[in-house]
């Protein structure tokens, strides 16, 4: 039994170690590779929104008050949850997150059904100089939003708008400011602006699909209507996403169009929608607790939406049959 347990011992001993260690170091220059392209990510992650929003959830549970008129010295209590109270309580408030969230049911579905329209037309060879029609689609997304805004507010004025005019003298009377017309107005803002750069980006993922696969589906006697429901549409479920996501954050974050048309409006007021009522309570009334309240408020509205539409569109797993 010793000798045997010799044996195995010195069999155990002279066994040649595992190439761990030559594995590890030929990781190390992928591994640094990933931390140097990583890196910059993590930085403006960490310092551009990680950092806010630790903050903003610091200033949320204080309150400033100011002793005498206002312009006495200013004291910072702890608030607790009064803050996010205020905020919820607010009819101002909760009216701006109702306009916001019916402007984000018309123009999500209105941009993303849209672009893809347009992008299945770009793709299927009936446009042509397709190079052409994607620059004249993307062009109004390189023009800033303040001066598209501007300019479609000079088109929505009473008085001085030529289209206003135009209709005028077909005895047609459209008020583009009026109360029932402000959110078709703000939508039809953003998609002069975002509907080309959304089919732009749709027209390249369909660009990536291989084309011996539409091909094998043509030869099989799929038409395009068919070819594009079944087969370029699910290839770019992934692009779609992405972009639907992305809509969603941007249409919850509505801010320049409602501020500016506001100047023209006055059924616009400084709260119309939740970053125009941040604005106006950071910097007019001058609360940065509520404001940060309600910025953290919206950044669970962003999460929880952004989630849905994750979840919702994400391919349900088909159970195999016994």
């Amino acid at each position: 039994m010793n000798n045997s347990g010799a044996r195995a011992t010195a069999t155990t001993d002279s066994t040649p170690a595992r190439p761990a260690t030559r594995t590890g170091r030929n990781r190390r220059p992928q591994q640094l590779a990933v931390a140097v392209l990583l890196g910059p990510f993590a930085v403006l992650l960490v310092g551009v929104f990680l950092v806010p929003t630790l903050y903003a959830v610091y200033l949320s549970f204080f309150s400033t008050t100011h002793s005498g008129l206002g312009l006495g010295n200013a004291e910072t209590t702890f608030a607790g949850m009064r803050n996010y109270a205020a905020v919820l309580s607010d009819p101002s408030f909760v009216r701006g997150v109702g306009i916001t969230l019916l402007y984000a049911v018309v123009f999500i579905p209105t941009v993303v059904l849209g672009a893809l329209v347009l992008a299945l037309l770009l793709d299927s060879g009936l446009v042509r100089a397709r190079k052409l029609s994607q620059t004249v689609l993307f062009v109004p997304h390189a023009v800033p939003g303040i001066i598209a805004t501007v300019i479609w507010l000079y088109l929505y004025t009473p008085g001085i708008s030529p289209v206003l005019k135009v209709l005028a003298d077909r005895d047609i009377e459209v008020n583009f400011l009026a109360l029932e017309m402000i959110v078709p107005s703000l939508v039809n803002i953003a998609l002069w602006s975002g509907l080309g750069y959304t089919a732009v980006i749709f027209f390249a993922a369909l660009r990536a699909i291989p084309r011996d696969v539409v091909e094998a589906a043509s030869i099989d006697g799929a038409g395009p209507v068919r070819t594009a429901m079944t087969i370029k549409v699910p290839m770019i479920r992934a692009t779609v996403v992405t972009v639907g996501i992305f809509t969603t954050i941007a249409a919850l974050q509505l801010f320049t169009e409602p501020m500016l048309l506001s100047r023209a409006s006055p059924l616009i007021g400084p709260r119309f929608t939740p970053n125009m009522y941040i604005f106006d309570a950071a910097f007019t009334r001058n609360n940065y607790g509520l404001a940060a309240a309600a910025s953290v408020l919206l950044l669970l509205v962003c999460c929880v939406l952004s989630y849905a539409v994750t979840r919702g569109s994400a391919p349900r797993s088909r159970k195999a049959k016994p």
